[in-house]
């Protein structure tokens, strides 16, 4: 999909950015520093890596300028709600810098931290994709905790197979 104009795409990745809210919303401040082994990131480094991406690598980047991104350690937000308060100024912090740009500097090309040149709609793309990619962490990080997570579009897969009919020849449903 290639991004063409700036509005639907800020529209788009709003919702994206809904979907990991609703997420980080049931994270238990109590378990913001846990971790399913040593050495990976905790669950308040998994959101702090996605606001600091987001605002020092790709939005940098975006701009023209060279990645800023330093890490993601506690250093930088430590605490549930300092750590969402964080990630929700990095994230706004980026909106000003995409809302700058013209459906024309979508098509000029930027250069990534690994020194490959892209155009900018394509490495917008990449950062919607890297925040899905950790959210997705995180469910399985929270899953392994125990903790009820929201389904992602309304429904639990289990629920949208209730609500189905099955095709033919396919009545055993393989959820139950």
């Amino acid at each position: 999909m290639e991004i063409l104009s700036i509005p639907p795409f800020l529209d788009y990745y709003d919702k994206v950015r809904e979907r990991t809210l609703r997420l980080i919303s049931v994270v238990p401040p109590d378990q913001l520093d846990w971790s399913y082994k040593p050495g990976k990131f905790s669950i308040g480094d998994q959101i702090r890596h996605i606001a600091t991406i987001e605002r020092y690598m790709f939005a940098e980047t975006i701009a023209g300028r060279p990645s800023a991104y330093q890490g993601c350690g506690k250093d930088l937000a430590d605490g549930y709600d300092n750590v969402v308060a964080f990630f929700n100024e990095l994230h706004q912090q980026s909106l000003a810098i995409f809302r700058q740009l013209s459906d024309a500097d979508l098509q000029r090309k930027c250069t990534t931290p690994g020194h490959v040149e892209m155009r900018r709609w394509k490495w917008m793309r990449a950062m919607v994709e890297h925040e899905i990619h950790h959210r997705g962490e995180l469910y399985i990080y929270l899953n392994l905790l125990g903790v009820k997570t929201p389904p992602m579009y309304g429904l639990t897969a289990e629920e949208v197979a209730q609500n189905s009919t099955p095709i033919a020849g396919t009545e055993k449903n393989p959820m139950k």
